[in-house]
């Protein structure tokens, strides 16, 4: 298994564990994830993470559970294996940001079984560090197809979809916070 953490900058020699920049409300029992940690996302998942750091993005992918309708409603004729929408807003950085992609060892993290999240409590050394240019193209490389659109607004109804439904940063998404946040799955 392999385990990724992406930034923007280029020198992290060793990752130590933090809080969350902005907390969650956590089930009974894991406020623990709002603790100092070190995150990581696994190789399936980690387009989740071929963005600026705070674009806002909603990604979509089937589940086992997904109904033929829903697929049709969300994806249309796309074969893509996830939909990444994103504000025609953040286009232009999201063609010239770089990233880095740093792997890390799996030993020390934690399985959140949360769209290929992991966490570990002590602090990790990466094995290697990727430069990541040309955003759009790595994520057509992952079987990604990225749509544009004014507002991640009117997506909001995903969630009370069958697919698996993932936003990232959507407090910088133009008019979410006048809708609240994402319903809770």
């Amino acid at each position: 298994m392999r385990l990724f953490h992406f930034s923007d900058d280029p020198g992290i020699e060793c990752f130590v564990p933090r809080p969350v920049r902005v907390p969650s409300a956590r089930p009974p029992g894991r406020d623990w994830l709002n603790g100092p940690l070190v995150w990581a996302i696994d190789e399936t998942t980690q387009p989740l993470y071929f963005f600026p750091r705070d674009c806002p993005r909603i990604l979509l992918w089937e589940t086992p559970a997904t109904t033929p309708a829903d697929r049709q409603r969300w994806f249309g004729a796309s074969a893509a294996r996830m939909i990444a929408h994103v504000e025609w807003a953040w286009l232009e950085r999201l063609k010239r940001e770089t990233l880095y992609r740093y792997e890390l060892p799996s030993e020390t993290f934690e399985d959140l079984a949360d769209a290929g999240m992991w966490v570990s409590r002590r602090a990790v050394t990466p094995l290697a560090v990727e430069t990541l240019t040309d955003l759009p193209a790595m994520m057509a490389a992952h079987g990604v197809e990225l749509r544009l659109v004014e507002s991640l607004v009117p997506l909001r109804p995903v969630w009370s979809s069958s697919l698996h439904a993932s936003g990232v940063r959507l407090r910088h998404a133009q008019g979410w916070a006048a809708t609240g946040e994402r319903p809770a799955r």
